[in-house]
């Protein structure tokens, strides 16, 4: 605990042993009020006699209030930056407070607040440490407690409803302390502030005045061994699996709120769709295919060169809207099915394509390199040549490839 007794300071520094505040916070000389502020809570808090039990914490924690309390007065920081940083070329009267004449070329800083005072004023009454952060604790799970989940469901499930299972970062009671803040194996003592009252007294201009102990919450009681898993606070991240229900008719982008642990989850229900597979044939030349919905099929036209996980939307076509008038949308995620084994003749037109084809990123099995050659540098003047009698055998055609699939096309398409 950082001694009381240091509650007024009066701090000389001569032009050899001037303190470089900016230093100290690690900021540069033209940072804004925020960053100052920024960077002396999170050593504040580093340095914190009650968290940091190094001898030189303490020191350290007043040497840190000292560089706020003079750059965060704009006053101060400008008297400071012209008469007491270690890099100014001149001293002159005293600054922050100071009493030295013009002459003395020195710089003085007087205060009446403790160190204590100060970070408390800024930070809160009773726990500095909670911050804007909330009462728990980081742990091996990180420190960011899940705020959002996105869940991707099918048509049917939103149509039916669902349950889905999900792992998230929630904030829940500290599993070693089971929630009361203590090691093990202690308990909180009286608070020695405000000898377990839960208030403290003192006397301003001549009146008397109590307020809440800022040290126990007015809560009369210490934690003078606190919880090392969640430092005191009771609470703290963990890995929760949890089972969510998704309502039947809920909507694309539709948020649910549910509560896991002590945090309360916003589940965004998005991608609702429903997958569909269409041929290679249907792929490339296009037609039509017959989608399921929830009152009636509805007939949809594949457009050529249609590629796979193109997403399409069927307006009106969807769910009920929840306490809403009409239906939702039904979009649709289109897959090419690629047949796992081919039969001989699929197999010899795919060849033949192959053998067309101008723009494969890669080579082709079955494909020979000088097809591939021939197929993508042809000279001028020649022309295909078939021994005689060969007239009839696949491949022989007098338009190559091409005529030849023609042909096979025309059989089965």
């Amino acid at each position: 605990m950082f001694p009381m007794h240091l509650s007024r300071r009066f701090i000389h520094c001569s032009s050899k042993n001037l303190k470089d505040y900016y230093k100290i916070l690690g900021i540069a000389k033209n940072a804004a009020e925020s960053d100052i502020k920024k960077a002396y809570y999170s050593l504040a808090k580093k340095y914190h006699p009650d968290v940091n039990k190094d001898k030189g914490a303490g020191e350290k924690f007043q040497e840190l209030s000292e560089a706020y309390e003079v750059l965060s007065d704009a006053k101060k920081r400008r008297d400071y930056d012209q008469f007491g940083s270690a890099g100014a070329s001149s001293f002159g009267a005293g600054g922050g407070g100071g009493g030295g004449s013009a002459g003395s070329r020195q710089w003085q800083y007087t205060t009446h607040r403790s160190p204590e005072d100060l970070f408390r004023d800024l930070f809160g009454d009773f726990d500095p440490f909670k911050g804007n952060r909330g009462a728990y604790a980081e742990s091996a799970f990180g420190f960011d407690a899940a705020q959002q989940v996105n869940v991707k469901i099918s048509f049917e499930e939103a149509a039916r409803g669902c349950n889905k299972t999900l792992n998230v970062n929630v904030v829940d009671d500290c599993w070693k302390c089971q929630g009361n803040g203590v090691s093990p194996g202690y308990t909180k003592v009286s608070c020695p502030f405000c000898n377990g009252t839960g208030v403290t007294s003192q006397h301003v201009q001549g009146f008397f005045m109590q307020q809440t102990c800022n040290r126990c919450g007015g809560s009369g009681s210490f934690n003078k061994n606190p919880c090392m898993e969640c430092e005191g606070h009771g609470r703290a991240v963990t890995r929760k699996t949890c089972d969510i229900s998704i309502p039947a008719g809920v909507d694309d982008n539709q948020v649910l709120r549910t509560q896991l642990g002590k945090s309360v989850i916003y589940v965004l229900v998005n991608n609702i769709f429903t997958d569909v597979e269409i041929s290679v044939a249907q792929a490339l030349l296009g037609g039509t295919i017959k989608v399921p919905g929830i009152l009636q099929d509805t007939i949809v036209r594949i457009p050529p060169g249609t590629s796979s996980h193109t997403q399409m939307c069927l307006k009106g076509k969807g769910i009920k809207r929840l306490n809403q008038a009409g239906y939702g949308d039904q979009y649709i995620n289109i897959k090419i099915y690629v047949p796992k084994k081919l039969g001989e003749i699929e197999k010899r037109i795919a060849l033949e394509w192959a053998k067309i084809e101008k723009n494969t990123p890669g080579t082709v099995e079955g494909k020979t390199e000088t097809e591939a050659k021939t197929t993508e540098n042809p000279k001028q003047g020649t022309e295909k040549t078939t021994s005689s009698g060969n007239d009839n055998k696949e491949g022989g055609d007098d338009n190559g490839g091409a005529g030849f699939i023609k042909k096979k096309l025309s059989k089965f398409f």
